[in-house]
């Protein structure tokens, strides 16, 4: 009976053991996902997809925008084969090599896509952080240039060894970079003139007298058009553009009685005249203007074919610059300047939509200012070699020759990119 007994309990205490839960260091059990609870499987799937965004550079999740992306990429490629073709008469009769203007814009689109790369990772919200010491920089390089030497009677550019950098571009950076802090910081109190109508005034009348000082009044009407966007874009009221439009017209007026518009005077004469003869001297005056709209008219509907424009053979002067748009008529017609003026027309949809999308109103705003840059200035170099406006020298975006406006500008779209990755809108 004691025997049965102990051999019960023995029994017994075996199967408490095998009950017995295990220490859990020793326990692995894989659990069926079918078995997990929803907000398992939903971090185990973000987990996931994490770890595939981080392969992919142009990846959906990642927030970067493809067909901004493409735009740029596409006007940036047939900017260069325009550049190109207009260039090849001048580059020849000036340096002996034809390909002088090319093998340098390839060279600084080079680097402009790999700024724009890098800048569309950046974090663009540290701009917010630093957004006085960066409109603090554009005042010290428009201050630098005036005490360097001048280059054909205006102090523009900042050499680095062989490179040159022009302040205005970075100028036009800073000033959009700054409202779109100053609109982000007083965004509900921008319908007071203390919070809008005066900082605008500020910051645009020293920028504008450094400007005018070096001369550089087409940078300063761009300047002075991008911060009336910004301001209006940040909540200014309408009532304050008009005072603003009545002190310009004060500063103008005492420029024009003081003399400070002479440089600005002598660009306008014969502005809208380009076709008519009045005298020799005006007749030489209009030469670039006139020669643009032979360009235009030459090209037709269909233009005359890529690289058989004939006014780029030394009739208009330095074509590759901000007169291209009249080659780019005469090779390819009508039909194709609106082609590319319709993919402008995209790029700065697409990139004002997604920016309207962002996560913060930094974003929203910087941005908006950066896309409306390019089709400010796509507007008034169109005007410019139309002869509706005067000849200011506004170059075009993509297209002109140029080193630092040309990385300037891709290093923009790349901070666009890097708004576009916050914003709440299909990336495909």
């Amino acid at each position: 009976m004691s025997e049965r007994r102990a051999a019960k309990r023995g029994t017994s205490q075996r199967n408490s053991e095998r009950r017995r839960p295990q220490p859990a260091t020793a326990r692995r059990v894989t659990v069926p996902e079918s078995a997990q609870s929803p907000q398992k499987r939903r971090d185990d799937n973000t987990k996931r997809a994490s770890k595939a965004k981080k392969l992919k550079l142009f990846g959906v999740g990642l927030g970067l925008d493809m067909p901004f992306c493409l735009l740029v990429l596409v006007l940036l490629t047939i900017g260069i084969i325009m550049m190109f073709s207009a260039s090849y008469p001048i580059a020849y009769s000036t340096y002996g090599d034809s390909f002088y203007f090319l093998k340098r814009q390839i060279l600084f689109a080079v680097i402009g896509i790999v700024c724009m790369i890098g800048f569309s990772f950046f974090n663009y919200r540290i701009f917010y952080r630093f957004a006085k010491i960066i409109l603090a920089i554009s005042y010290i390089v428009l201050l630098l240039v005036l005490i360097l030497p001048a280059s054909n009677g205006v102090r523009r550019w900042i050499g680095v060894g062989s490179f040159t950098i022009q302040a205005s571009e970075i100028t036009k950076f800073c000033i959009i970079v700054f409202f779109a802090y100053w609109g982000t910081k007083y965004f509900d109190k921008m319908r007071y003139m203390k919070y809008s109508f005066i900082p605008g005034i500020i910051v645009f009348g020293s920028t504008g007298i450094l400007l005018i000082l070096e001369p550089h009044f087409s940078c300063t009407v761009i300047v002075f058009l991008l911060v009336l966007i910004m301001l209006y874009i940040s909540g200014m009221e309408g009532k304050y553009f008009v005072f603003i439009g009545v002190l310009v017209g004060l500063g103008l007026l005492f420029m024009w009685v003081t003399g400070l518009l002479g440089y600005a005077m002598d660009r306008m004469d014969g502005w809208g005249k380009a076709l008519d003869y009045t005298t020799s001297e005006m007749w030489q005056t209009t030469w670039q203007t006139r020669n643009s709209l032979y360009a235009i008219g030459s090209g037709g509907l269909t233009g005359l074919g890529l690289g058989q424009s004939r006014q780029k053979y030394l009739y208009l002067p330095e074509p590759q610059n901000d007169f291209i748009f009249a080659i780019v008529c005469e090779e390819l017609g009508l039909i194709g300047a609106i082609l590319i003026l319709v993919l402008f027309g995209l790029l700065v949809w697409r990139g004002i939509t997604m920016s309207r999308k962002a996560s913060d109103m930094f974003g929203k705003l910087l941005g908006i200012g950066l896309t409306a840059q390019v089709g400010l200035q796509v507007i008034l170099n169109i005007f410019v070699i139309t002869d509706w406006l005067p000849n200011t020298g506004i170059s075009l975006p993509f297209f002109s020759y140029g080193g630092s406006s040309l990385i300037m500008l891709l290093s923009q779209m790349g901070v666009i990119l890097s708004v576009s990755r916050t914003a709440k809108i299909e990336k495909r």
